[in-house]
């Protein structure tokens, strides 16, 4: 993941804060006061006796934390259920405590056997938070989920979150079925190269002419849209690489994207269609059976390794008051809608999108944005709702529109909350 790089120098001398410098976008709480011997923003409770606190020091995240003592940095979000008292995971100060006593739901995949038994996949829904720096002489560190800083203070936000309790921004189902943004010529190792369904229709022959052709010549059982348990066939096998047990992405090419404002070439939009496990190798092909379906997968389409990629949580608030819109300058250069993974025209609530930020635009999953619609020249922008990132590429993600006011379009513009 993308290291987000913040810098905040404070001189602490009679109980005040003199002097902020962030280096980022990101905005820390400004209300720091004197706990125990340290500064902070929140409000730490007494440690349970005998609990296994870590204090943190600069540079530490909840993402960093999460892999040094969980195994995996995706379980970031079950220390931050146990530290409540840290109000937004941006942010976390030297010498707070932080409980590590958890009880895991760890990221797993509940693999197949070498002989090929069906077996069934679950991923836990964590987020993939933000790596954070920190000078050593900072008084914050940047904690994890997302590179937005402290929930605004405009009137009509709840700082604190809609909730206490993080939720998912989307579902698994959102992830799987979604796709992304690559090079137009993208190149995959393995295809779809048939299924049962072929070889399933008799081939009538007349005893006397041979086989006789329709009007529309001899037609084949074909079943174009693959589904779950369907079996297929895969061109690659022993000597490939492939093995009992491998999943894959079905994947299908469509157009090239263009920048709605720029008309550049973004790349290809490919969707995902499915998910095959291999259930035995030959030499060079391969059975595998559907075990999961999108829109159906077809003989021709190709397959990408399959990457198991947890559902994102955040401590939703408040939509952007309608009266309290950014500058149409701080626009000026934000993030943009591109696609639509279906090409609707027409987007609002639960609708998927592409944008043009990613993970070295320091865009990671569980950032939430505003969606604003330019105006005429001399009226503000007009606050629409806003969406939350799912999955990132490296300049494009994938986001779900949490809530709207009215319908969003591609080229609508965004800021990050």
């Amino acid at each position: 993941m993308a290291n987000r790089h913040l810098t905040v120098f404070a001189l602490l001398g009679s109980a005040a804060l003199a002097g902020v410098a962030v280096q980022a976008a990101d905005t820390p709480p400004t209300s720091l006061k004197l706990v125990g011997d340290h500064w902070t923003a929140w409000d730490p409770p007494p440690t349970p006796e005998g609990a296994k606190v870590h204090t943190v020091v600069p540079g530490d995240t909840f993402w960093g934390l999460a892999a040094t003592n969980l195994g995996n940095p995706y379980l970031w979000p079950q220390i931050w259920e146990k530290n409540q008292y840290v109000r937004d995971a941006h942010w976390i100060y030297p010498g707070d405590p932080l409980i590590l006593d958890l009880q895991l739901t760890p990221v797993s995949t509940v693999g197949a056997t070498e002989t090929g038994d069906a077996a069934t996949e679950e991923v836990a829904g964590v987020s993939a938070g933000g790596e954070g720096t920190a000078d050593a002489q900072a008084v914050a560190n940047q904690g994890a989920a997302g590179s937005g800083g402290a929930s605004s203070s405009i009137a009509g936000v709840a700082p604190a979150g809609k909730g206490k309790v993080p939720v998912p921004l989307g579902s698994q189902d959102d992830i799987y079925c979604s796709g992304y943004i690559g090079s137009p010529d993208e190149s995959f190792g393995y295809s779809v190269i048939g299924s049962e369904y072929e070889i399933l229709s008799p081939q009538l022959k007349n005893r006397v002419y041979g086989t006789v052709e329709g009007i529309y010549g001899t037609v084949d059982s074909v079943k174009y849209n693959l589904t779950t348990g369907d079996i297929l066939y895969i061109d690659g096998g022993r000597a490939a690489g492939l093995s009992p047990g491998m999943q894959f992405t079905a994947v299908a090419g469509g157009k090239v994207i263009r920048h709605p404002l720029s008309n550049e070439a973004l790349g290809r939009q490919y969707s995902y269609t499915g998910r095959v496990r291999v259930l035995s190798v030959q030499e060079d092909s391969a059975i595998a059976e559907i075990v999961q379906s999108c829109d159906g997968i077809s003989v021709g389409m190709k397959l990408k390794p399959f990457e198991a990629e947890p559902v994102p949580l955040a401590r939703r608030g408040l939509v952007r008051p309608a009266s309290a819109p950014t500058s149409a300058e701080a626009l000026a250069s934000a993030a943009v809608i591109v696609s639509s993974p279906v090409d609707l025209v027409t987007l609002g609530q639960d609708h998927l999108v592409f944008i043009d930020r990613g993970e070295e635009d320091e865009v990671l999953p569980g950032d939430i944005f505003t969606i604003y619609r330019m105006n005429r020249a001399t009226q503000p922008p007009v606050v629409l709702g806003e969406l939350g990132v799912l999955t990132v590429q490296a300049h494009t993600a994938v986001a779900k529109i949490l809530e709207s006011r009215y319908p969003v379009y591609v080229g609508d513009r965004l800021e990050r909350k």
